[in-house]
């Protein structure tokens, strides 16, 4: 070997990126269970997911409480009891509501496993929403809202999700004060019964397996039809974007910083042009060295940082372009991001840009698959989806073959400045 001669460099798109095989299999009582297990940290991953996001709410706010609440008392252990066990074990116990899912995600050392299921399966099975507990979370819930509706930036992103999806559709109600002042004891307790089920649940799990992970999964979860059987109809919510296009909104008229919002409908994730769309909203704005952050926060110095991103909801999607900028360069930015938009529509994308992009873009995806935590949340992405390895593969063939002509013709398809929801919040 020749020490003095450097290795050869080899970009990040030469390289053949498999997507590593979950193991599936199923509890006692039907439940599926989808594992990627590695042994490098005797570390382990597992999370609950349920069909108990804000799409299925039949009041407003009921998702996102329920799912907090469930931690905060069982008919054994109050909420301190339930921590304490946790933190003694250096675990965490994580929970979240999206607008379709909703999942509890158990953190811990291998070892601790066995000690720590019965935790989880108690306020999993057996919550009891304590009114002390509701009571506290709406106190703290509104003075939260009430300091973030003083930020520019919180107030435009509810506004553009209302604008996109329409205020009563699941994608873009907002939290209010009359709302948190209407949850219930009762209605969370509704809506844990009938989303929170066996039959609703899928659980996936990464990392150092105990031995004996099946047969403690099984005593915990798999044993018994817990909560009964809840069959979930797909329910088809009417989108009503708003008829007009251009808002100004003086949330705080002194302020001396306004947030900026450029957004537009697009297709969901199923689209034939969503891969495509990727690649192009990664050459606008999806990186550092992007057309936006270079004109806008490079060149013009409005901003420090801009960005644009493509919405990974289930039913639709959308193109947010977001910035936050002095209140008198506002108008200007808006101006320079249509002139981005138009030049990509007018002028194919370099060889040497789109390159750039595409090792970036690889690069991104090799990072996501680095270890069996980020595999399993790419796996749960797909499956979640009703996708499968096909559509990994697909958007990886889209990345590395996509070309300048049809960026260009997908920007003159998209990226017409006439179709963007138009925002500035100061």
């Amino acid at each position: 070997m020749n020490r003095t001669i450097p290795p050869s460099i080899k970009d990040a798109v030469e390289f053949n990126i498999t997507l590593k095989p979950y193991e599936k299999f199923t509890l006692d009582n039907g439940i599926p269970v989808y594992v990627i297990k590695s042994d490098e940290q005797e570390t382990l991953q597992l999370e609950l997911v349920f069909p108990a996001g804000s799409w299925y709410e039949s009041e407003s706010l009921e998702a996102t409480a329920t799912n907090f609440l469930m931690k905060s008392g069982t008919s054994k252990h109050t909420a301190q009891e339930i921590n304490e066990s946790i933190d003694y074990h250096g675990a965490y116990l994580n929970r979240n509501a999206y607008h379709e899912n909703a999942t509890y995600t158990l953190h811990c050392l291998s070892k601790h496993t066995e000690v720590l299921l019965p935790v989880l399966q108690e306020v999993i099975l057996d919550p009891i929403f304590p009114e002390e507990e509701l009571n506290l979370y709406k106190q703290n819930q509104k003075q939260k809202l009430a300091v973030n509706l003083q930020k520019c930036d919180f107030v435009a992103n509810r506004f553009i999700d209302k604008y996109l999806f329409g205020e009563f559709h699941p994608y873009g109600r907002v939290s209010s004060m009359m709302a948190y002042d209407a949850l219930q004891t009762e209605t969370l307790r509704g809506f844990y019964k009938k989303h929170y089920t066996y039959n609703n649940c899928r659980i996936f799990v990464a990392g150092h397996m105990p031995d004996n992970m099946v047969e403690l999964l099984n005593k915990y979860f798999g044993s018994t039809p817990w909560n009964g059987d809840s069959r979930l109809t797909k329910l088809d919510l009417l989108i009503q974007p708003a008829e007009e296009r251009k808002f100004r909104i003086f949330n705080d008229e002194n302020g001396v910083q306004g947030a900026v919002r450029l957004a537009r409908p697009f297709p969901n994730r199923y689209h034939p042009d969503f891969p495509k769309m990727l690649v192009l909203n990664t050459i606008m704005g999806g990186y550092f060295g992007s057309r936006l952050m270079s004109n806008i926060r490079e060149d013009k110095g409005y901003t420090y940082g801009i960005y644009s991103q493509l919405y990974n909801f289930r039913q639709t999607s959308a193109i947010n372009i977001q910035t936050e900028a002095g209140r008198d360069v506002c108008e200007a930015t808006i101006e320079e991001v249509y002139k981005e938009l138009l030049k990509l529509q007018n002028e194919p994308v370099p060889k040497e840009e789109l390159d750039l992009v595409r090792n970036y873009m690889i690069g991104s995806v090799l990072g996501d698959l680095d270890g069996a935590f980020q595999l399993i949340q790419r796996w749960k992405n797909l499956i979640l989806n009703d996708l499968d390895e096909h559509y990994f593969y697909n958007n990886i063939r889209t990345i590395k073959t996509i070309t300048a002509e049809e960026l260009q013709q997908l920007a003159k398809q998209y990226y017409s400045p006439g179709d963007f929801y138009e925002l500035v919040v100061i």
